[in-house]
Order: structure tokens, then sequence, then C-alpha cells
């Protein structure tokens, strides 16, 4: 059996083309493309450069006016701070003085009203006549009674009574029980003296309710 060659398809009444050009004048051509192609590059490049350039110029500007007008910022608070600091000054002194206060008067009485007070409770015919008074100060804690049942104490009233008649006790320990502070109160011996009236020693002890309290801060 034979073989049938194919014969590839013809083009008739087709246009006739010949490239009679030289194969230096494509090599040309094509360098003169590349060229102008790399050219177009190389001045993409340059202002790419000059654009980031300015760019970073712009940041770097920026930046120093920022730290410039932090710098001013801060000479201003510094010119602030000076102004008022006298004030600061004299407000921490306030503030010595004023914990001082407090400290000074922790456990400050207005004895001198206590005692008025204390001369209301007198029974008729009663006046006092020596009073002795031993306080808490504010550097050294008040000694505490060792004995059970008795109440804490900031101070001890020691005084001493004269009576024309024999004076009732009882009465008057209940009236002291009604003064600010009051702890308790316990009666010593009743003595008749050359002069015939009668004399009688109360020892009464007082709590933290007497302090006056004046310099103490609000809240506590």
């Amino acid at each position: 059996m034979s073989r049938v060659k194919k014969i590839p398809n013809l083009i008739v009444g087709g246009e006739s083309r010949v490239d009679l050009l030289p194969q230096e004048l494509r090599i040309k051509r094509k360098g003169k493309v590349v060229h102008r192609r790399l050219g177009f590059l190389v001045i993409l490049v340059a202002v790419i450069v000059v654009g980031a350039s300015a760019l970073v110029r712009a940041q770097a500007i920026q930046a120093k006016s920022d730290l410039a007008i932090a710098q001013a910022n801060t000479q201003s608070i510094l010119l602030q701070q000076r102004k008022y600091g006298v004030v600061s000054s004299i407000q921490k002194q306030v503030d010595t003085i004023q914990a001082a206060q407090q400290v000074g008067t922790s456990t400050e009485i207005n004895w001198k009203n206590y005692l008025i007070s204390v001369q209301t409770t007198l029974p008729p015919n009663v006046t006092l006549d020596s009073v002795n008074i031993d306080s808490a100060t504010p550097f050294a804690s008040y000694a505490q009674a060792s004995a059970p049942l008795q109440g804490e104490r900031i101070a001890t009233l020691s005084f001493t009574a004269i009576s024309s008649t024999l004076p009732q006790v009882p009465q008057w320990l209940i009236a002291l029980a009604t003064l600010p502070g009051y702890a308790d109160a316990n009666p010593g011996s009743v003595n008749r003296t050359e002069t015939g009236s009668y004399s009688v020693n109360i020892t009464m002890h007082i709590n933290q309710v007497a302090f006056t309290n004046r310099f103490a801060t609000a809240g506590k």
C-alpha cells in the first residue's frame, strides 16, 4: 500500500513579502529599543529616589518642629513650676504644721471646762479643796489598770472635797457618771477635820471621749 505525502496548504493570490534589511540594522533597531527602555527605567528610579529623599527631608523637618514644640512646652511647665514653687513650699509647711497640731493635741482635754463640769455635780454644801490631774501625752501611752473589769482610761482626776455636813458620796458618784469621758470613780476615806467639816477623797478615771480633737482630720 502506497503512502500519500501531505502537501502544505498553499495560499493562492496572497501578498508577497520579502525582508531585505541587513541583519546589522535589525540588531541596531533592537538596541535602540533596549536603550530607550533603560533610559525610561533610569528616569523612573531617579524620580523615586528624589521623591523618597524629599519625603525623608519633610519627615525630618516635621520631627524637628515637633521637638521644638515639645521643648517649648517643657520650658513653659518649668517656668510655671518655678512660679508656683513658693506656694508649694508654703503648702508643705502648712501640712507639716497641721500634722504637728494633730499630734500635739491628740491627747488634749479642756481641763478648765471639765473641772467646771465636775463642780456642777457636787452635792449641796460641798466644795472642791484640791485637784490632781494625771493624763496621757502624745508620746507615751497612759498606764492602764491591772485589775479586771476596769475600763480603758487616758487620764485620772484625784480631788478632795470639803463638806460642812456628812457628804452623800453615793449620790455624788452617780452625778459624776454623767460627765463625758467618765470611765469609773472610786471613793476614798471620809475624814472629819479639826474645824468640824468633812473631807472626802475621790479618784475618777476618764476615757478618750473627753478628748477635744480640735485639729482632728475630718472623717477620722
